[in-house]
């Protein structure tokens, strides 16, 4: 929860292509309330629960072009939310800048460690061993966090230690993520305005 005196940090983004129309709207200091619809019913999930474990208002909306694949909409939301996320964090002033989480889920274990450094970079150490879970697409996972990492301007490295259902392995760093970057946006009055000897993070 941020400090009473800070204002909410918010963001809108609407994204249009010949392959998809999504709009986002983002409060980083949020209750976890989400309203997404995406059309890719896996993918809405991990939607609702990142915006649920990372204390964020989020609600998603994409018209994609589903009768070709999963890929364009899942790509543009991520993409989006990046740009939320960047948009929303502003200056970055006062915030915690780091973050980590581990959380299991069931046979699987997920670490997630971020830097919202102004710097995009993401590593991920996972794989599956099905194609889909439900209408998404496996493969899809790293594009996801590359995408977010990308129009974030942040670093992200996420693994999975373990695990074998791919659902519970995909859940766990989803969860993980979301709380990892719930620490790392966290304003406190200690903090230093800006946490970079450059003074910047942009």
């Amino acid at each position: 929860m941020s400090e009473p005196s800070f204002p909410p940090r918010t963001a809108t983004v609407e994204r249009t292509t010949a392959e998809t129309e999504v709009a986002i709207d983002l409060t980083l200091d949020g209750d976890g309330t989400y309203d997404v619809d995406t059309g890719v019913g896996f993918f809405d999930h991990m939607l609702n629960l990142f915006a649920k474990h990372g204390s964020l208002d989020l609600t998603v909306q994409c018209d994609g072009d589903l009768e070709v694949d999963d890929h364009h909409t899942i790509e543009d939301v991520a993409i989006g939310l990046g740009q939320a996320v960047r948009q929303a964090l502003g200056d970055k002033a006062h915030i915690a800048r780091y973050g980590h989480a581990y959380v299991p889920m069931d046979d699987a274990l997920a670490r997630a460690v971020i830097d919202l450094s102004g710097r995009s970079y993401c590593h991920l150490d996972a794989s599956f061993e099905r194609g889909h879970v439900g209408n998404f697409s496996t493969e899809m996972v790293e594009h996801v966090w590359r995408s977010v990492a990308n129009h974030a301007r942040c670093t992200l490295h996420l693994t999975v230690l373990h695990g074998h259902n791919a659902h519970h392995k995909i859940e766990a760093l989803f969860k993980a993520a979301a709380r990892a970057l719930r620490a790392a946006v966290r304003r406190h009055p200690d903090h230093a305005e800006v946490a970079s000897t450059k003074g910047t993070l942009s």
